[in-house]
């Protein structure tokens, strides 16, 4: 059993935010390492015929109202409390992913801790170039060369490749995790892929 945990992320998703801190300390503690797969959350809707849930569930009748709640128990057991809705939302977040895509390794988890915070506790506006610019410089990136990067053809093809994918391999929605072939969906599965990287660190 692979011992890599991989997330298949988009900073447009709120919950990818909420479940980053606490998928980074599980994988710490199974001794797991983490791949980051950025892909177009809408993108992929648009091949799955996916909705986002505010919109897909809004005449099923207490279906949102859950989540809200399940949200708040999951903010509340993991002390996520500096967590706002961003003012923005739903945003386009491509350029971003684009500059994800250009990482690797250890500078894409770098990246998310830049930004995930910026944008889902300091409201940050995705859209205003230098304040994503004022972001990443004071993270240590070189933001001028990252912004240069979004409109690298290559780069952008990676992005499309990416979302096409992981929809090739059954993800239909934001955050999504795979273990080897195994694949979970939604923060809520926290516990299962928890006991899964447990097991194969047993064998």
């Amino acid at each position: 059993m692979s011992k890599t945990l991989e997330l298949i992320f988009d900073f447009v998703s709120p919950n990818a935010y909420l479940v980053w801190g606490p998928l980074r300390e599980l994988a710490e503690r199974q001794g797991a390492s983490l791949k980051i797969t950025p892909v177009f959350l809408g993108g992929m809707h648009k091949l799955t015929g996916n909705a986002p849930p505010f919109i897909r569930d809004a005449e099923v009748k207490g279906k949102n109202a859950y989540a809200s709640l399940e949200m708040q128990r999951f903010i509340k057991k993991h002390g996520l409390t500096r967590f706002r809705m961003n003012p923005k939302f739903p945003f386009n977040p491509v350029n971003l992913l684009r500059m994800l895509v250009s990482l690797e390794g250890d500078d894409r988890i770098r990246f998310i801790e830049a930004l995930n915070p910026a944008i889902w506790e300091q409201e940050l506006d995705v859209a205003d170039a230098g304040a994503v610019a004022a972001v990443l410089t004071d993270a240590g990136f070189d933001a001028e060369a990252l912004a240069a990067r979004t409109q690298d053809p290559a780069i952008k093809q990676a992005l499309i490749d990416n979302t096409e994918r992981a929809v090739e391999r059954g993800t239909f929605g934001i955050p999504t995790f795979y273990i080897g072939d195994e694949m979970f969906f939604g923060k809520e599965r926290l516990g299962q892929i928890e006991e899964m990287l447990a097991d194969s660190g047993s064998h």
